[in-house]
């Protein structure tokens, strides 16, 4: 048998993917529910509403993401770059607001 010795080095890319599905996971989803709270053509609280509803959906499509991905830099790169292009379109989109 061809095993590696269990390490903390081994449970690395583990661990990160779990930081990522668990922390990850959450903020884009946080941000997502900002983004939608923004574009859902309803009143405030019922677009909160619907957006923080649709927000489970888009944690547990994060978490199958971030264990599907091919290596845990993968897994990151697919949560932070959407999650960064949602905050800039969210604060975008507060700024218009505001000065409208």
């Amino acid at each position: 048998m061809n095993a590696r010795p269990v390490t903390p080095r081994n449970h690395l890319p583990l661990f990160s993917r779990i930081v990522a599905a668990i922390v990850g996971g959450y903020l884009l989803a946080s941000i997502a529910t900002v983004f939608l709270s923004f574009i859902v053509p309803a009143s405030l609280p019922e677009a909160v509403l619907g957006a923080t509803l649709f927000s489970f959906a888009i944690y547990t499509a994060a978490i199958i993401w971030v264990f599907a991905a091919r290596n845990a830099t993968r897994a990151w790169l697919g949560l932070l770059l959407p999650g960064a292009g949602l905050a800039v379109a969210s604060f975008c989109l507060q700024l218009a607001k505001g000065a409208a």
